[in-house]
C-alpha cells in the first residue's frame, strides 16, 4: 500500500507541474494486483490512482513481468488517452478478458462495471460468447458503430444548423426589397423591387463560378483564393454546399446594400454590371483577408496580423462597409436626385411613399440578423472545456442573438428620441433605420461582448448614423436609404467598438487557435486589436475605392450610369418597365396618377 501512495504522489506531481513523463516500474506485483483486482475497485487510493492516470498523457509505463503485460499494456494506452475501438487494440492486450474491469478501461464506458464477472456480460453479446476474443470484437464493432453514428449525426445537425441560418440570411433579401420599396417614390417602386431580385439572381451566378472560389479556395496566398471555382472539389473536408449557399447570402447582401445609395436614378444596365462585379470579385476578396483561413488578416490565420488578427466576426467591415462604401461612390458620381436640393441649396425631404412597407422590410431584416450573426458560429456542436456540461458553443450563440438585440433596440430608442429633439415629431423610418444601424454596427463583435457593451454599441451606433445624415445634408449627398451611412458609417463604428470591448475569455473561445491573444483594449487586453481594427477600416476603403470608384465613373463617362432627366420626372416604373407597382380606378380617369402627384421642374 505504500508503494501504491507513493505512485499516486508521483502523479500528482507530474499533473500539477508538467513535468517530463513519469516512469512507473513495474517490478512489484503488489501494485499491478491492486490496480486490476475487482474487488478493490472501489478502494479510495484504487480509485484515486486509476483517476490520474486516465487524466494524464504524461505517463509512460514500464515492465519486467512478462505474465502482467496485458495490465501494463492497458495502464500505458489508458495513459495516452486512446479510445479502444479498434479491434487490433483490444487484441494487442490480451487473447483472454477473464476480469470485467479490463473490458471496462478499455470500452471506456460505466456500463461494463455493473458486471461482477464476464460471464453476466455473455448474454448481451450475441451467439458466440464462449470465445473472449470473438466476444470483445463483437463489443469493438458495437461501439465503433455507436461512435460512428455520433459523428454523423453531429454533421448532420451542423449543416443543417448553417442551411438554416442560410435560409434565414437569404429571408434579409425580401426584408432589403420592402425597406428599399417603401423609401422611394411610388413611381420607382417596381424598378427597386426588381434590383434586389436582380442582386439575388446576378450573385448566385457569379458567386458560384468565381466568388466562392476568390473568397474561400484555399490552399491559397493571403490576398485571394484560387480553388473551388465553380464549386470543383465540392463537397470536401473543409467545405460543403451549405458553406456556398451561407456566403453567397452574405455576397448578395452587399449588393443589396449598395442598390439602395443609388435608387431612384440609375439605369438598368449599371445595376447588372456592379452587382456582379461586387459580388463576383470585390466582396470575396474582402471576405478571404478577413475571414478564411489563408487571409492575410484573418484571425484564424497561422501568422496573425499584430498577434491577434481581425476579429470581424460577422461582417461588420466585410458586408457592411464594402456595401456602404460602393454606394457611397455610386451615390456620388451620380449626385443627387432632381429636387433633392433647392436652388438656394437647402435639403428638401423626397419621402418614401409606404411607411408600412418600411417597416415590414425592417422586421424581416431583424428576423434574418439572427441567422446573419448567431449563424456565422459555422457549428454549434463545439464544447468549451470538458465535454458533456451545460456551456458549449450552443451558450455562444445564444449570447450572441442576446447582444444582436439588445445592439439594435438601444439604436432604436435612442434614434427615437434623438430624432425627436432634432426635428420635433417621432418618425417611424428613422426609428427603423436606427435599429438597422445597430445591427451593423454589433455584426463584428456580437459572438465576442457582454451583452452590457451591446447596449453601448447601440447607442453609439445610433449618434454616428444621426451625425452621418447631417454631414450628408451639408455636402448635398442624396442617399435614399441612408445606406452608405446606415452601413459604411455604424459598419465602421462596429469594428473599433471590437476593438475596445472584446472580453479575452469570449474571443479565445470563438478563437481557440492562439490562446490569450490581444484582446478589448478596454477589457485589459492592450491597444494591437485596435490597431489591426484601424488597418481593417482603411484598407476596405481603400480597396472598394480603388475597385467600385473607377467602375461607376466609367460607367458615368459611357453614359451607363444615370437615367435622364425625363425620365427621372416621370418615373422608372413607367419608362422603363412599362408600368406601375400600383394602379388606381382614377387612373383610366385621369391618365398617370404617379405621375401627377411628383414635383415639377418649376416647383
Amino acid at each position: 500500500m505504500a508503494e501504491l501512495q507513493a505512485l499516486i504522489r508521483g502523479l500528482q506531481l507530474t499533473e500539477q507541474n508538467n513535468l517530463a513523463p513519469l516512469e512507473i516500474n513495474t517490478d512489484s506485483s503488489e501494485i499491478i494486483n491492486m490496480l486490476t483486482k475487482g474487488s478493490l475497485i472501489c478502494d479510495p487510493l484504487i480509485c484515486e490512482c486509476r483517476s490520474l492516470i486516465h487524466r494524464m498523457d504524461r505517463v509512460v509505463v514500464k515492465h519486467t513481468y512478462r505474465e502482467q503485460n496485458r495490465v501494463v499494456d492497458v495502464l500505458a494506452k489508458e495513459a495516452t488517452k486512446e479510445v479502444f475501438l479498434n479491434k487490433s487494440r483490444i487484441l494487442s492486450v490480451s487473447p483472454m478478458f477473464v476480469n470485467d474491469i479490463f473490458l471496462a478501461d478499455i470500452l471506456g464506458t460505466e456500463l461494463v462495471r455493473t458486471f461482477v464477472d464476464f460471464n453476466q456480460l455473455a448474454p448481451f453479446l450475441g451467439p458466440n460468447t464462449t470465445d473472449a476474443v470473438a466476444a470483445a470484437t463483437y463489443i469493438c464493432s458495437q461501439f465503433s458503430d455507436v461512435s460512428n453514428k455520433f459523428v454523423d449525426t453531429g454533421y448532420a445537425i451542423d449543416s443543417t444548423y448553417l442551411l438554416f441560418s442560410a435560409y434565414l440570411v437569404f429571408s434579409m433579401q425580401l426584408g432589403f426589397a420592402m425597406l428599399c420599396a417603401g423609401s422611394v417614390r411610388a413611381k420607382n417602386t417596381m424598378n427597386i423591387m426588381l434590383t434586389n431580385v436582380l442582386d439575388a439572381a446576378a450573385g448566385g451566378l457569379f458567386y458560384y463560378l468565381f466568388g466562392f472560389a476568390f473568397a474561400w479556395g484555399g490552399p491559397s496566398n493571403g490576398f485571394i483564393g484560387r480553388h473551388f471555382f465553380g464549386l470543383k472539389e465540392i463537397p470536401s473536408s473543409s467545405f460543403d454546399y451549405s458553406n456556398f449557399l451561407y456566403q453567397w447570402a452574405f455576397a448578395i447582401a452587399a449588393a443589396g446594400i449598395t442598390s439602395g445609395s443609388i435608387a431612384e436614378r440609375t439605369q438598368f444596365v449599371a445595376y447588372l454590371i456592379y452587382s456582379s462585379f461586387l459580388t463576383g470579385f470585390v466582396y470575396p476578396v474582402v471576405s478571404h483577408w478577413f475571414w478564411a483561413p489563408d487571409g492575410w488578416a484573418s484571425p484564424t490565420n497561422s501568422n496573425l496580423l499584430f498577434g491577434s488578427g481581425v476579429i470581424d466576426f460577422a461582417g461588420s467591415g466585410v458586408v457592411h462597409m464594402v456595401g456602404g462604401i460602393a454606394g457611397f461612390y455610386g451615390a456620388l458620381i451620380e449626385g443627387p436626385r432632381i429636387g433633392r436640393f433647392d436652388h438656394a441649396g437647402r435639403s428638401v425631404a423626397l419621402r418614401g411613399h409606404s411607411a408600412s412597407l418600411v417597416v415590414l422590410g425592417t422586421f424581416l431584416l431583424w428576423f434574418g440578423w439572427y441567422g446573419f450573426n448567431p449563424g456565422s458560429f459555422n457549428k454549434i456542436l463545439v464544447t468549451y472545456g470538458t465535454s458533456g456540461g451545460y456551456y458549449g458553443q450552443w451558450s455562444a450563440v445564444g449570447r450572441t442573438a442576446v447582444t444582436t438585440t439588445l445592439a439594435g433596440c438601444t439604436a432604436a430608442l435612442t434614434t427615437l428620441f434623438g430624432k425627436r429633439i432634432l426635428s420635433g415629431h417621432w418618425n417611424v423610418t428613422d426609428v427603423c433605420n436606427g435599429l438597422l444601424g445597430g445591427f451593423a454596427a454589433i455584426t463584428a463583435g456580437c459572438s465576442v461582448v457582454e451583452p452590457w457593451a451591446a447596449i453601448i454599441c447601440g447607442f453609439i451606433a445610433a449618434l454616428v448614423l444621426i451625425g452621418c445624415n447631417k454631414l450628408a445634408e451639408i455636402f448635398k449627398y442624396d442617399d435614399p436609404l441612408e445606406a452608405a451611412q446606415l452601413h459604411g458609417g455604424c459598419g465602421a463604428w462596429g469594428i473599433i467598438f471590437t476593438a475596445l470591448f472584446a472580453k479575452g475569455s469570449y474571443v479565445d473561445q470563438v478563437y481557440p487557435g492562439k490562446p490569450g491573444r490581444p484582446h478589448g483594449l478596454f477589457m485589459g487586453g492592450g491597444g494591437k486589436l485596435l490597431g489591426a481594427h484601424i488597418i481593417q477600416i482603411l484598407v476596405i476603403f481603400g480597396w472598394v475605392t480603388a475597385t467600385m470608384g473607377p467602375l461607376f465613373y466609367i460607367l458615368h463617362k459611357f453614359k451607363l450610369l444615370r437615367i435622364s432627366s425625363e425620365d427621372e420626372m416621370a418615373g422608372m416604373d413607367l419608362t422603363r418597365h412599362g408600368g406601375f407597382a400600383y394602379y388606381h380606378d382614377e387612373d383610366l380617369k385621369h391618365g398617370t396618377q404617379m405621375r401627377r402627384i411628383e414635383p415639377t421642374s418649376s416647383s
